[in-house]
């Protein structure tokens, strides 16, 4: 069993299965508001440097979405201001666990690092980070 603090988007459909998911999995899971917590450049990056630049942002962010943001057209600095200063565009969940961080929440990673009981069915087919209201 871990302690997690799970950074969210209040009333995202996913963040509630993800945070259900665990939860049935013996986690304690600390739910926290990741579009009003007082990030910084350096705390953020704690949960995105093992990832692509690119693979830090939220694709269903409508400043992404109507392309007036291309995160693959940005460097590190400008990616995490913009973050910072927008946290809508960084992508759920971010996880911390100890001194370990992570964003997203891709099933065999999770699993690996975690744990995920059977109980919870057969996890590997689930989407849990494709929004379901993106159409995508």
């Amino acid at each position: 069993m871990a302690k997690i603090i799970f950074y969210e988007k209040p009333g995202c459909i996913n963040n509630t299965k993800q945070k259900a998911l665990l939860q049935a999995s013996g986690h304690v899971v600390e739910a926290r508001n990741l579009l009003t917590e007082s990030w910084s450049p350096e705390s953020l990056y704690q949960f995105l440097k093992d990832r692509p630049q690119w693979e830090w942002f939220n694709r269903t962010a409508p400043l992404i979405r109507e392309g007036e943001i291309v995160p693959e057209k940005l460097d590190e600095q400008t990616s995490l201001a913009l973050m910072v200063k927008n946290p809508i565009l960084i992508r759920r969940p971010l996880i911390q666990v100890g001194d370990r961080y992570t964003v997203g929440f891709n099933l065999a990673k999770i699993d690996a690092w975690l744990g995920l009981t059977a109980a919870n069915g057969n996890i590997k087919e689930l989407d849990l980070e494709t929004c379901p209201r993106s159409g995508r």
